[in-house]
């Protein structure tokens, strides 16, 4: 996610009945099967979703937990879901909300929802898997949206529907499944790859963008969208009855911009083009046939996705282009490459942030050079630095931090991108170009599709045969001044 900040802040089921050419399902990755119909006038989606899963870990697993994300906009949440800062232009017509029900689960032998802010779904199976062994349930659910300019939620012109299903939680091998928070600062969300496939239903007139492309069907005044996707951490929708649409092939990938308002359409394609071509190849190939930008109302500068990223309306033109960039740098790092946002938000934030800097540099018809925009995170981070120390009598600058321990939204973007960008600037300054980016590439190759952690990230530079450890340990733990 892109947040655009200032110092002065501190101050019909079709469930096994679809068929996709061109997807090709990885047998040992979990299945969502999503059939969905969107009514505008009553603001709510109603669905189904088969769920098969693939145990992928080493133990029994007799219970599936599913995070339950729009229920963190519904009326009495322990967790408000967009900070102070950003409320009044998240709610731009007062407060609003909006929630998930489950009304059914079968296939099991009983659920009940639950977690820290009833914000996940515990399916409790009538049988045990077993490592490599697969169980299916099926979940039936609605989703009533809050006017809300965020990733979930009715907007002017869009209805945002980032996170609007039961998501299985991540499993690590140490600790088990991993319950996400919906905290207000960071991307509070953590998933691991499964295979895709979707359908949603809306009235004729809407316009659907997702995270793959649709084929379309109409029937009695309705359209219906059919997806497929594979290896992907989760899947976006966005519609509307006001998009425009443009489009281009780049290295046999469709970019498709979504846009409303916007009266250098083309330009914005053009620097999302770009951008997809420099970061495949420096480091490594996008892996789907399809990239959509949305042009929606988002309190925020905008949200990644796999295939799919939400870009905020509400932004002036140069720092519109710099989120298109940023947020397509998340397709590398993030949808393929993936990682505990709720834990380590600077491996993804950071390493995304840079791949701007990157960017810029490697084109400066843009105006941006590499100098200017390192020189402007390290003027951020010592104002928030000197800022917070006086008011606080001392400052934890750790970056390996779960998202609940930040005091602000300022502090989380001060030491997940600003200080990331300052940590992967001075690596490549130390161990050197060539160094840098093979191990760039490296982490890429080696953990696409796949999450990686701070010791995977450090291991595939220290390959490169330099001993970068200290360096990140002292970014990372918080010993560096800078």
């Amino acid at each position: 996610m892109k947040k655009i900040l200032c110092i002065a802040l501190c101050v019909v089921m079709l469930v096994g009945g679809l068929t996709f050419a061109g997807c090709a399902p990885d047998a040992s990755l979990s299945k969502y099967t999503i059939a969905a119909e969107y009514d505008p006038e009553a603001e709510t989606l109603t669905a189904q979703m088969q769920f098969d899963y693939y145990n992928a870990t080493d133990n029994e697993i007799s219970v599936l937990p599913f995070n339950l994300f729009p229920n963190a906009f519904r009326e009495g949440a322990a967790y408000e879901p967009v900070s102070s800062v950003y409320h009044s232009v998240a709610y731009y017509d007062g407060e609003s909300y909006g929630s998930i029900t489950v009304n059914s689960v079968s296939g099991c032998e009983r659920w009940e929802i639950g977690g820290e802010d009833e914000n996940v779904l515990f399916v409790y199976l009538a049988e045990s898997v077993f490592p490599e062994e697969r169980a299916s349930v099926v979940i039936d659910f609605s989703v009533s949206f809050a006017h809300v300019r965020h990733r979930t939620g009715v907007t002017e012109h869009v209805v945002n529907m980032g996170n609007f299903y039961p998501v299985l939680c991540a499993y690590d091998e140490a600790t088990g499944f991993y319950e996400c928070v919906y905290y207000s600062d960071g991307d509070p969300f953590y998933s691991e790859c499964a295979d895709y496939d979707v359908s949603l239903t809306v009235p004729a007139g809407y316009i659907a963008a997702a995270s793959a492309e649709g084929k379309t069907a109409q029937k009695d005044g309705k359209v219906t969208y059919r997806y497929a996707l594979s290896s992907a951490r989760d899947f976006a929708i966005a519609v509307s009855d006001g998009f425009e649409v443009v489009s281009r092939q780049v290295n046999g990938v469709t970019v498709s911009y979504y846009y409303y308002d916007d009266g250098e359409a083309q330009n914005t394609l053009e620097t999302a083009c770009e951008a997809m071509a420099y970061f495949a190849e420096t480091f490594g190939d996008y892996a789907y046939a399809s990239y959509a930008l949305v042009q929606t109302g988002f309190c925020y500068g905008g949200m990644e996705y796999p295939g799919m990223v939400l870009l905020s309306d509400g932004l002036e033109r140069e720092n519109y282009l710099y989120t298109v960039v940023h947020e397509t740098a998340h397709q590398w790092w993030y949808a393929m490459v993936g990682n505990n946002q709720q834990e380590y938000a600077w491996m993804d934030e950071g390493l995304a942030e840079y791949s701007t800097v990157l960017f810029y540099e490697a084109h400066p018809s843009y105006g941006k050079t590499r100098e200017e925009l390192v020189h402007a995170a390290l003027t951020s981070y010592k104002a928030y630095y000197s800022i917070y120390s006086q008011i606080f009598g001392q400052s934890d600058t750790s970056m390996s931090r779960n998202l609940g321990t930040f005091i602000s939204e300022y502090e989380y973007v001060n030491l997940t991108y600003n200080k990331g960008v300052l940590l992967f600037d001075t690596l490549r300054e130390g161990i050197g170009e060539n160094k840098f980016f093979s191990g760039l590439k490296n982490y890429f190759s080696s953990y696409r599709f796949a999450v990686a952690k701070p010791e995977d990230m450090v291991a595939c530079f220290r390959k490169t045969g330099v001993d970068v450890d200290g360096l990140f340990d002292s970014f990372v733990l918080g010993s560096a001044v800078i």
